[in-house]
């Protein structure tokens, strides 16, 4: 059944959201103003299929990639861009409008640089022993084959290559394989989860991939299947050799932009505590000027960060820890000597910590974020405790998607 709809504005996560019908549908692909023809999706009663834009926004553009609107990788290329970055910016101001925190949001920072510099890459047999390598189709586990991706940062070149020569090496046929690759100083650094066990034979074909292609390296679960070179990044002075599969700020432009939108926020603060400091972007930066206390539950994160400290001189102290701050999170008496906090937590935010934040006289505390709502519960809880919340600033290193990261400071 085709339906005719108009679009109304487009939501937050990147679907144009109609309201002409009565009832709130969500159209993919979609801007606002737009007359469009569309067709119910089996199983999600309030989503619509694109089949046809009859009138068209003047907004809209032609999309860059021959993938979009396929590829579940990117749900906005189709928008000028002024449109989109406002778009993106009013996401955080309603939002934390909705939370109930009042305070001025800045104008968005683009932070996409050269593209990408990681990407995980999934892998699977399909019908009739099709191999498929690609991302996930939007809204899907379907696997798109794809041959490029121009969002990548051209030191990714060759990794969507590496990753259809290994895919074939294992052939999977259940669950789909992940294979995440990772731009370093010296080559491709590769990890491949989902293969379960293998066979001598297998692990010998993987590390020929591995040879052909050139990889600095090739993990398989974290452990060493072949390495030409340590995979090493530079942030600030130091270098870091990266843990197998390591997280990472998508861009190398939005880790400099974090790092100097932190840095700036910390001020003259001589003992700083850096919270969910994975291998360091902002910790060795810090470190230039100030005692450091790093901590984070990835125990393979932190040890790449001590080695780096180790290595690179002229750095203040920095004792950095493993510890689960979801568990045991940082308890008042034990920053009584910190005079700024720093902490950039994964999707699912910091409440623990923040709680104890809270309770707190750290001076200073610098919150970054990639989740909006999360920011707005955690920041919520700090000033409820007698923090004053000064501008958010949002930054855009997750181009073409509805993901946005935020940095702001509180001030006692």
């Amino acid at each position: 059944m085709v339906e005719r709809l108009v679009i109304d504005h487009v939501g937050h996560l990147g679907d144009g959201v109609s309201l002409s019908s009565g009832d709130t549908r969500y159209v993919p692909y979609t801007l606002g103003g737009e007359t469009v023809e569309a067709a119910p999706v089996p199983g999600h009663p309030d989503r619509r299929k694109l089949l046809a834009v009859e009138t068209a926004s003047p907004e809209r553009i032609e999309p860059f990639c021959p993938h979009f609107g396929v590829c579940g990788g990117c749900a906005i290329q189709h928008w000028q861009p002024d449109a989109y970055q406002a778009w993106k910016r009013n996401i955080v101001i309603e939002s934390l409008k909705a939370a109930k925190v009042d305070c001025e949001v800045a104008p968005l920072i683009d932070a996409h640089g050269a593209g990408r510099r990681r990407a995980t890459f999934h892998a699977r047999m399909g019908t009739h022993e099709v191999l498929k390598v690609g991302f996930s189709a939007a809204n899907s586990h379907d696997i798109i084959p794809i041959d490029r991706c121009p969002i990548l940062d051209p030191a990714l070149t060759g990794a969507l290559e590496a990753a259809w020569a290994l895919a074939e090496a294992l052939k999977p046929t259940g669950k789909p394989l992940d294979i995440q690759a990772t731009a370093t100083n010296n080559g491709l650094d590769i990890d491949i989860r989902g293969s379960g066990p293998l066979p001598p034979a297998q692990i010998t074909a993987l590390s020929r991939v591995a040879e052909q292609h050139r990889l600095a390296r090739l993990t398989r679960h974290g452990e060493l299947v072949l390495m030409r070179h340590l995979p090493m990044i530079n942030i600030g002075a130091a270098q870091v050799t990266l843990p197998p599969g390591s997280f990472l700020q998508a861009t190398i432009a939005g880790e400099e932009t974090l790092a100097k939108l932190v840095g700036e926020r910390i001020g003259k603060a001589k003992h700083i505590a850096d919270l969910f400091c994975g291998v360091g972007p902002f910790a060795l930066r810090l470190a230039s000027a100030a005692r450091v206390t790093a901590l984070d539950s990835d125990a393979g994160a932190v040890m790449s960060l001590q080695k780096a400290v180790a290595n690179t001189p002229g750095l203040k102290p920095v004792k950095a820890e493993a510890r689960d701050l979801f568990r045991r999170p940082l308890m008042p008496q034990e920053l009584r000597d910190v005079d700024a906090v720093v902490f950039d937590p994964p999707r699912q935010g910091a409440q623990a910590q923040a709680k104890q934040l809270a309770a707190s006289q750290v001076p200073v505390v610098v919150a970054v974020s990639c989740n909006v709502a999360t920011f707005a519960r955690d920041v919520r809880m700090l000033i409820d405790g007698g923090y004053k919340l000064e501008t958010v600033v949002p930054v855009d290193q997750f181009r073409h998607t509805p993901h946005v990261e935020l940095v702001a400071r509180l001030r006692r």
